[in-house]
């Protein structure tokens, strides 16, 4: 159709139903005759039918060449098609095209069209073309002001087809039957529904709630803890965009009593002034009273802490010789912002060409959360309470672990899972509302003044036991006078919380001005619950189903590597390898546990045709080697796998 409209010897002299479409068939067989002593000026072959209209201008073309060498209609060559002027040159570097928003360069080309009625109009020249055929003749028009005549008529002389009918959605029967139905799909990063992303079952847990703003993304309510419908929500991207554009004021450390609003509205509500003031421990309680109104998905809250981060990159040099001081170095520099992307770059002082090498953030943020776990700040075995260490606290370093635990949360990093639970009380409650237990106190000759403290039967007993420590109860202040066997209770308490607390208050203060980071304390005070298991408890163990939903495959892959893939998976899971879950998910991403916000970009998998595979951790990407047989697969996995770290491993013994 296009090739009889665009062909320069014909037109159309019949009726509509005459010939084709107009085109008598006469008048098709002398165009033919006529275009096959032509030359295309483009692939030198014959049956360019189509010629440029200017004068003395003797191209011809084919149409599909002439499409290749950007001629326009009516027949322009690319050396005599119009152009347009523009007067001013005042544009900015970029602009979005306004149909699909997409950014380009404001500077008239083929390819890009600027609108003839409003200034800052830019289109690409497919996007036009493509809505000129929906739209029609009678529809066409500026998508900033709505001119149709101006408009098409700058238009037509750029070459755009416009053809001549209604609009295609006016003629397309039930055209708006679609904006009748409702979003109904789980777009969570992790659907707990077991029977899938679209089970909607109304007035239940299983019921589907639409984005408030949006309305195009949806979730279960328990799937991101909703505890009825009339609790608002929004997707990750509107919370980006309310984010940053300051619509979310910052939270409230307390609870507001009597309330009847959702978490988000508590996000976005500021205290009456008529509000009386409450103590700590009114607000301890309030919190645990009203905790089902503050219970967040915890990957959600960590998304949100992560709008914070801007594009703009900072690089931080790591000496993996010295490991720790590097880091500190990094972290301490005067032009580093915890807002800008953290980019890591390994270097070795021994290197006498000064040689870079890219590093995995999330490889060097988990290798810095073992390290402070590993530290002199820190005492006990699982979980951990702060020490006093003079020397940290005179080098501010309590600060420093502090900020480190923030900039791991908010860059995507793992938490740190070895926070003891009254250390955690401490920070999201206060001290005060804090009551520590007999396994907080690390010290065994501290420990064992309290037990024979708790177990002395008599009066006696307990004065004797005074007197025996009486310079060690005097020094930290917990003298007191003996009525009964009863107040043995309270000496015992007081001990503990001196040494638990009171005699680390100094780097305890320390600590929580570090972890003010970007944030983050105030949103655990905001959401307790949330933040517990993170801080106190070890993430879930991998299983091969986690591993294999984690990791996706973005190309064709081969069908039976992917097969030997979950069978390996499987055999790891069950003891018959010998690699574990965290092995492989160390060798592909740099970490021994899925952080609390996931990880970014996604782990994905890709088969080569090689003999071992090979874990890129900086993009998360496992390549699969391409074996014949499951055995080969399996031996290369282990062998690569354990080797790979077994290296790794005695190279970071010198820096961790």
């Amino acid at each position: 159709k296009f090739l009889r409209l665009m062909s320069s010897g014909i037109w159309q002299r019949g009726k509509e139903e005459e010939g084709v479409y107009g085109f008598l068939i006469e008048d098709i067989r002398k165009e033919v005759t006529r275009a096959s002593k032509l030359k295309c000026s483009v692939c030198k072959k014959t049956g360019a039918s189509i010629g440029c209209v200017a004068p003395r201008c003797k191209r011809s073309y084919h149409f599909p060449c002439g499409l290749q060498r950007e001629c326009i209609f009516q027949s322009f060559c690319w050396k005599h098609r119009p152009v347009q002027i523009i007067t001013s040159n005042n544009c900015r570097d970029s602009l979005l095209c306004t149909i699909c928003l997409e950014f380009i360069e404001p500077i008239p080309t083929y390819s890009v069209l600027r609108s003839p009625c409003c200034k800052n109009a830019w289109f690409h020249r497919d996007c036009l073309q493509v809505q000129a055929i929906n739209a029609g003749v009678f529809f066409f028009r500026c998508t900033l002001c709505n001119n149709s005549d101006i408009f098409q008529k700058e238009m037509l002389r750029m070459g755009i087809h416009i053809p001549e009918k209604d609009a295609s959605w006016e003629l397309e029967e039930n055209a708006y039957q679609e904006l009748l139905q409702h979003y109904e799909h789980c777009d969570v990063r992790r659907c707990r529904c077991k029977e899938g992303r679209d089970y909607n079952v109304p007035d239940s847990k299983w019921e589907i709630k639409r984005c408030q703003c949006c309305g195009s993304s949806g979730t279960h309510l328990a799937c991101s803890s909703l505890q009825s419908w009339e609790q608002n929500w929004e997707c990750c991207e509107c919370r980006s965009i309310l984010y940053s554009a300051g619509e979310f004021q910052k939270a409230k450390k307390h609870a507001l009593p009597n309330t009847n609003v959702g978490i988000n509205d508590c996000l976005l509500e500021e205290s009456s002034p008529k509000l009386p003031r409450q103590s700590p421990g009114d607000q301890c309680k309030d919190l645990l009273r009203q905790g089902s109104k503050f219970r967040r998905d915890i990957s959600t809250l960590i998304i949100e802490l992560g709008f914070q981060v801007k594009k703009r990159p900072k690089k931080v040099f790591i000496n993996k010789a010295n490991f720790w001081n590097s880091a500190l170095d990094g972290f301490r520099n005067q032009n580093f912002n915890p807002s800008y992307t953290i980019e890591i770059v390994y270097v070795n002082e021994n290197d006498h060409f000064g040689r870079e090498q890219p590093g995995s953030k999330q490889e060097f943020l988990s290798l810095l959360m073992q390290q402070l776990e590993n530290s002199s700040l820190f005492e006990g075995s699982l979980s951990k309470n702060l020490s006093l260490n003079s020397q940290a606290l005179k080098e501010n370093l309590y600060y420093e672990a502090g900020k480190m635990v923030a900039i791991s949360l908010v860059h995507g990093g793992p938490s740190p899972g070895f926070f003891s639970q009254t250390l955690f009380n401490c920070l999201a409650y206060g001290p005060e509302n804090t009551q520590p237990i007999l396994d907080d106190v690390s010290d065994f000759d501290v420990a064992q003044i309290m037990i024979r403290i708790n177990t002395a039967a008599t009066v006696d007993d307990l004065n004797s036991l005074i007197n025996d420590y009486y310079k060690y109860l005097e020094f930290i202040g917990c003298l007191r006078l003996i009525t009964s066997i009863s107040d043995k209770y309270m000496l015992a308490k007081d001990i503990l919380v001196y040494h638990v607390i009171k005699r680390v208050q100094a780097p305890f203060e320390s600590f929580k001005q570090g972890l003010k980071t970007l944030g983050v304390l105030e949103k655990i005070q905001t959401y307790p619950e949330a933040f517990f298991h993170i801080f106190c408890h070890k993430p879930e163990n991998l299983s091969a189903k986690i591993l294999s939903d984690l990791f996706t495959v973005h190309t064709l892959s081969d069908v039976q590597t992917l097969g030997f893939w979950n069978s390996y998976l499987q055999a790891v899971e069950d003891g018959k390898s010998t690699v574990t879950m965290e092995d492989i998910l160390i060798f592909a991403t740099g970490c021994k546990s899925i952080p609390p916000a996931g990880f970014k970009p996604n782990p994905s998998i890709e088969c080569l045709h090689m003999d071992f595979p090979v874990g890129n951790k900086c993009d998360n990407c496992l390549a699969l080697p391409i074996t014949s047989t499951y055995k080969e697969f399996q031996e290369s996995m282990d062998f690569a796998i354990k080797n790979t770290l077994r290296l790794e491993k005695e190279e970071n013994s010198h820096f961790i």
